[in-house]
């Protein structure tokens, strides 16, 4: 199942914020760990330092236990020394001095930890073959010749007693002000996918027919600069649908009127009740419906034009009054039907006019055929001035 935009864009997000946190903590506690370790060693070599400059009091145990002890307690580390092969001749710990052995003195320090401290103080993390876990160990020569050296250690699980204290206080801080990212990445991710959401609710509308939806532009943004451009094509979109509608009912009503006085003609002229010799002047008439019909069409298309500014008027001068006969006379046969009076047709005066032929065509074509449609009975008088349908009422 796809996710939605939204999720899409929380989930990412988050996943970034998440992964940024844990990059800080690696970081943190890789400064961390190398501080402390540094601190360490720092404290160690001291501790060393320290036995080194007071190696010639040393003329029995209990003036290094002097010494040793106290730097044992304050650094917090084992301390003892051994020849120059790793044996253990003295050790700062209660055990030595209890019983003058301790489990140091059960092990030979490493050959090579020995020899890299000859010259200077090796600080490294080691087990010395000792410990069960890793220490941080200080080794440094002391005496004439390098006769003798002195160890100081620290477990390193110290070290790591501290990292996870520190831990806990940093994902104790970072609990509030997370809460809050994710807080304002969900307003912010909500603020910028609901313009999203809201076109394609609009859109699914407009593919159903429904234009009346728009999209409130909430900021002047990328994403407001979007909502305005889908306002603006989809007012255009309403246009081009209403003209669409428009145009297909005017298509329809138009063409119905001359296909029904064609065959209303052609009808009388296969049942016999159009006279033989009549034949040739209806079938006349006929034929202008058809022309009349073509150029129908086309003006429907032009219509579509005009609507679209587009369009273009044909403009020529004819006499209107030749025009209104040629219609009433293709009407005749409903006219009878409908036992309607015409009243007014022989008085009128002929006029001229400049327009576009077939349009004004049109006009006056569909005023007939609307006084015919909706005349019960009575008739319909005409002037220069109004077709009017009635009831018994003639102007």
């Amino acid at each position: 199942m796809r996710l939605k935009l939204f999720k899409k864009y929380f989930f990412i997000n988050v996943s970034i914020v998440a992964v940024s946190l844990l990059v800080i903590m690696m970081i943190l506690s890789l400064v961390l760990n190398n501080h402390i370790t540094k601190a360490a060693y720092s404290t160690l070599n001291e501790t060393c330092n320290q036995i080194d400059n007071n190696f010639e009091n040393f003329e029995d145990s209990d003036s290094f236990f002097n010494i040793a002890v106290p730097l044992s307690k304050v650094s917090n580390s084992e301390i003892f020394l051994t020849d120059n092969h790793g044996t253990v001749l003295i050790c700062a710990c209660q055990e030595w001095q209890e019983n003058e052995k301790c489990m140091h003195s059960s092990y030979i320090m490493p050959k090579h930890i020995i020899d890299r401290s000859r010259t200077k103080t090796t600080s490294e993390i080691n087990n010395l073959g000792i410990y069960k876990m890793p220490h941080y160990v200080s080794v440094k020569a002391i005496g004439d010749q390098s006769k003798y050296y002195v160890f100081a250690s620290m477990p390193v699980r110290e070290t790591h007693a501290i990292m996870r204290r520190i831990s806990k206080v940093y994902y104790l801080w970072a609990i509030v002000p997370l809460l809050f990212m994710l807080v304002a990445i969900y307003l912010i991710t909500y603020r910028l996918t609901k313009p999203l959401k809201s076109m394609s609710e609009a859109a699914k509308a407009m593919a159903k027919g429904d234009f009346s939806k728009r999209v409130p532009v909430t900021s002047d943004d990328e994403i407001g600069e979007l909502a305005v451009s889908f306002n603006m094509m989809t007012n255009s979109l309403s246009r081009l649908e209403s003209m669409r509608r428009s145009f297909v009912g005017n298509v329809s009503h138009e063409l119905k009127t001359p296909m029904t006085t064609i065959g209303g003609f052609i009808d009388g002229i296969l049942d016999g009740t159009i006279k033989q010799e009549e034949h040739k002047h209806y079938l006349g008439i006929v034929s202008k419906e058809v022309k009349r019909l073509s150029r129908l069409v086309n003006n429907m298309l032009s219509i579509a034009r005009l609507e679209s500014e587009e369009f273009s008027l044909k403009l020529e001068r004819f006499d209107f009054y030749n025009l209104l006969c040629t219609i009433m006379i293709s009407q005749e046969k409903r006219i009878e039907e409908h036992k309607l009076d015409i009243m007014g047709l022989d008085t009128l005066d002929k006029v001229t006019v400049y327009c576009d032929k077939d349009l004004i065509y049109q006009v006056v074509y569909n005023l007939v055929d609307n006084a015919i449609k909706f005349t019960d009975n009575g008739g319909i008088s005409i002037s220069s001035n109004i077709i009017k349908l009635g009831f018994n009422n003639f102007i």
